[in-house]
């Protein structure tokens, strides 16, 4: 006989459509091998590589800047699906602050200087996000602001954004590969991530297998083609450590706080709040399960303190990631079991050379195949938010202004981007934050239709 809770836990998965809920419990090696899909899905790497090339860090210092964001990217998860949100959710080092970061450590002086003063700037911002979280402020502007219209637009806006990355950065643009070589590895990629999650659905519990591992086969199967055309580079892999130590605060670096920088640096943790907003809507619309008022202030709160543990490893801010909302819906586990393990991962591939070196190695179209499918299931989780709201005039410039606009910023040349006033190029720097305000303020100002 079925106890109460297994009841409802049956009733929940029918109509969520998961195969896993978050709450549920799966078994050490399944949470370990779907743990790594989320990881090898996330390209947490580019991001500190994007800095060390930017501000030309010297190949063991970009070495040690990888390491820390692997640490501080699983820290920063585990911290916010097992002890804050309780959301299944993966942490990972943010685009938003790149122009902040290069800007700052210039106006610093380069240098050691220049890195302790962002480290110090992250510092401070962290904290204040952490005390936004804690007196629930931050929750209040989310209750007056964000209905499910303006919620919907900012899931929709965060899909439609990330595509031209995966399509522009990942596959027409990636290193090491022709256009044609690239684009056929991200076809194979795309073609194998839907046959699996199709044989999922056509076969059901014979078919599970290929649903809750679609992406890892999906990555494997598109390495050994990059193999097969000879572009599959691992001799990165041969000569890492397997063993490494990451940085010690005040041994390796140190912190040291300008006004100027942190006044920055708080900017753009305001814009990187509004982005993350949006993971947490798409994360909760995959689930099913409305955001509460004690999750949304404890969110906050986990975001501050995953910033201040990178800022701690000598890092740059950790955000939730989207894109995990997009593998959820594809493979159908929910389990937030799955994303400590994926946090876990994180932290042994920071300790480890070796391991950040293959993740690192796998050709930036082959995961651009299966990230752009992943974006546009996020966009589509955006409409469903939608689907029961009533479109009326106002609400018609509500959705389109922002994906106009999202479309826009994302197409903006660099030349002209870089010819605006400093704060504006952090916020159309990140397409979402700018999109999510816009309809936020055009909610509020539009009249309603009678």
């Amino acid at each position: 006989m079925e106890t109460q809770h297994s009841k409802l836990t049956n009733e929940t998965r029918k109509t969520t459509k998961l195969t896993v809920l978050p709450d549920e419990k799966i078994s050490i090696g399944q949470s370990a091998l779907l743990g790594l899909q989320h990881v090898m899905a996330m390209d947490v790497y580019v991001v500190p590589f994007l800095i060390a090339m930017l501000i030309g860090l010297q190949t063991g210092q970009a070495g040690a800047l990888i390491q820390s964001t692997f640490i501080a990217a699983g820290i920063a998860t585990i911290v916010q699906t097992h002890f804050c949100m309780k959301l299944p959710m993966a942490q990972g080092p943010s685009y938003v602050p790149l122009g902040a970061i290069v800007g700052i450590y210039a106006a610093s002086g380069s240098g050691d200087l220049g890195w302790s003063t962002i480290l110090g700037a992250s510092l401070i911002g962290a904290i204040l996000v952490i005390i936004l979280g804690y007196t629930g402020i931050f929750n209040k502007i989310v209750q007056t602001f964000i209905p499910p219209i303006v919620g919907g637009t900012i899931i929709f806006v965060v899909g439609l954004s990330l595509m031209p990355v995966g399509l522009s950065d990942n596959i027409f643009n990636g290193a090491g590969a022709s256009i044609h070589q690239n684009i056929y590895l991200a076809l194979i990629s795309a073609i194998v991530l839907m046959i699996c999650v199709m044989l999922g659905t056509v076969f059901h519990q014979k078919g599970r297998l290929f649903r809750i591992g679609s992406v890892i086969i999906a990555l494997i199967v598109g390495c050994i083609a990059a193999n097969m055309m000879s572009v599959l580079d691992l001799s990165a892999v041969s000569q890492a450590k397997w063993f490494s130590m990451p940085q010690i605060p005040f041994a390796d670096f140190s912190f040291s706080f300008n006004i100027s920088a942190i006044i920055t640096m708080v900017i753009i943790y305001i814009v990187l709040m509004a982005e993350t907003t949006g993971t947490w809507f798409a994360i909760s619309n995959v689930i099913d399960k409305p955001l509460t008022d004690k999750q949304i202030n404890r969110g906050v709160v986990g975001e501050g303190i995953g910033c201040l543990i990178a800022s701690l490893l000598g890092s740059t801010p950790v955000t939730g990631y989207s894109t995990n909302a997009g593998v959820i819906s594809i493979t159908g586990i929910a389990s937030r079991r799955v994303f400590i393990a994926a946090g876990i991962w994180f932290i042994v591939f920071g300790f480890s050379g070796k391991l950040a070196a293959l993740i690192s190695a796998i050709p930036s179209a082959v995961i651009g195949g299966v990230f752009v499918i992943v974006c546009g299931i996020i966009a589509i989780s955006g409409l469903q938010v939608m689907k029961n709201e009533q479109i009326g005039e106002k609400e018609m410039y509500v959705i389109a202004i922002p994906v106009i606009l999202t479309l826009a910023l994302s197409l903006l040349p660099d030349d002209f981007l870089y010819s605006l006033p400093t704060t504006v190029q952090y916020l159309f720097g990140s397409p979402i934050a700018t999109a999510a305000l816009v309809a936020i303020v055009l909610n509020k100002v539009l009249p309603r239709s009678k």
